[in-house]
């Protein structure tokens, strides 16, 4: 037998304690501990029985099996995941409430069952007539789909291996509970213990599962940080549950890169991939209006157009108000003290308000210019012309840095009608080579705002 032990942990973060704290180191918010018992097993002793113990062996003995990956039919979600299902991964679904994770998980059932795929659904928050209603919207579902209401993993255990699924769907994680603990479903040891057997089937049977997991109001998985170290791959959804659109995001990925976003629209049947994310983002875009520029900037592979909008007015407090939306308000603070103190620009008394249209999020550096640009535009009330984007780093000195994948960008703008290009001068050369689009080179920032205002 193990002898428990109580401790305490953080209902919000997963931080463990040997005592009641009322502030979590962690996390810092407050009145978040609550107290659970911890299993420690006894030492093994001498006599007691022991599997024999894996040997090490050296890289060139270790057969390689060919990696099969499994196509979802969705092909925003192929993308994140690096090109389809790995067998035997264990992919962690993380998002706000509402915000289409168990929408998406159910389209692709229907895809593999239709496919041909088995597939177990094992719901903890819904009953069975809720999923045939949501499934109703999305269209027809084969027989090769089967779902479960159950929240005991050894039910769940016993479900798989009498099925022998190929994919199998949690949701949520939050919902599981194993008896073996005995804090209550949703605390960070049941989070943690569950993960631990699911992870267990997953490699052991060799089956594809997909875990839903709640999130904090700070956006990240609720439950132990240890959570996404023990699954392969970590998938975000963000985005506005008001708004159409959403955007899955890799924040881990075994098998694949973590820079690929798929973007998709809820709509009444359910979400639709949106392929040229480009001009939904461009969509709406003020005609003639100042502190407005487009700038490009790298999603893994995929060039991304987006609208850079700022708005700059004088102030009478003593210290001005600073807002970001869509990117960093710290990088934004630092450009509006390059252009203070570089371009000349009398920033320091004035209010300043920048904006990401769309609702997407972007924090590549190449995003720098078009934000000086748009402040500087809202500043001097001079709008830049529509057909006109921008990219490129901004170093502290006020210079224009180059960035990756210029060429990329640029022929993403040439293919959306776009006719000029401010650009690094250090990235001309490489762009060069795409024709019919005037590429201007810029050294520093004053050059930048010169040649557009």
């Amino acid at each position: 037998m193990a002898k428990a032990k109580s401790v305490f942990f953080c209902q919000n973060c997963g931080f463990e304690s040997s005592k009641w704290m009322g502030q979590c180191p962690g996390c810092k918010e407050w009145n978040t501990f609550a107290e659970e018992p911890k299993l420690i097993p006894k030492k093994t002793g001498a006599g007691s029985a022991r599997r024999e113990a894996a040997q090490p062996l050296a890289l060139s003995q270790i057969e390689m099996g060919t990696t099969t990956r499994m196509t979802t039919g969705i092909g925003e979600l192929d993308r994140v995941l690096g090109g389809g299902i790995v067998q035997g991964s264990l992919v962690l679904v993380g998002g706000d409430p509402g915000i289409g994770k168990s929408t998406l998980l159910l389209q692709v059932c229907r895809n593999l069952s239709q496919a041909g795929k088995r597939i177990l659904y094992i719901s903890g928050e819904e009953s069975l007539q809720q999923i045939r209603m949501r499934a109703e919207r999305m269209g027809e579902f084969t027989e090769q789909l089967r779902i479960l209401c159950e929240t005991n993993l050894e039910d769940i255990r016993e479900a798989i291996t009498k099925m022998a699924p190929e994919i199998v769907i949690i949701d949520s994680i939050q919902t599981m509970y194993n008896e073996n603990v005995t804090s209550a479903p949703g605390s960070v040891s049941q989070v943690r213990e569950s993960t631990g057997v699911l992870l267990q089937i997953a490699k052991g049977m060799n089956i594809s599962i997909f875990i839903v997991g709640h999130v904090t109001k700070e956006g990240v998985v609720a439950g132990p940080r240890v959570l996404e170290h023990m699954v392969d791959t970590v998938l975000y959804f963000e985005g506005d549950r008001h708004a159409a659109y959403r955007v899955l995001r890799g924040v881990k990925n075994r098998f694949g890169s973590t820079n690929e976003i798929g973007v998709f629209e809820m709509r009444e049947s359910g979400l639709t991939e949106v392929p040229n994310p480009s001009e939904y983002m461009l969509e709406g875009k003020p005609e003639g209006a100042s502190g407005s520029v487009v700038a490009c900037t790298m999603e893994g592979t995929r060039p991304v157009l987006l609208e850079v909008q700022a708005l700059v007015c004088k102030t009478n407090l003593a210290f001005p108000r600073r807002t970001a939306a869509g990117t960093d308000l710290n990088r934004v603070n630092l450009l509006m003290a390059v252009l203070e103190k570089r371009a000349g620009l009398g920033l320091s008394s004035c209010d300043a308000y920048v904006n990401i249209a769309g609702g997407i999020r972007m924090n590549e550096p190449a995003l720098d210019l078009g934000i000086i640009l748009a402040i500087a535009s809202s500043m001097k009330d001079q709008p830049i012309d529509e057909k006109t984007i921008a990219f490129g780093e901004v170093g502290l000195s006020g210079e224009v840095r180059s960035v990756s994948m210029a060429e990329q960008r640029v022929r993403e703008a040439k293919r959306l009608g776009f006719d000029t290009v401010i650009l690094p001068e250090a990235c001309r050369r490489q762009a060069a080579q795409v024709e019919g689009i005037q590429l201007v080179g810029v050294k520093n920032v004053r050059e930048a705002i010169r040649a557009i205002l």
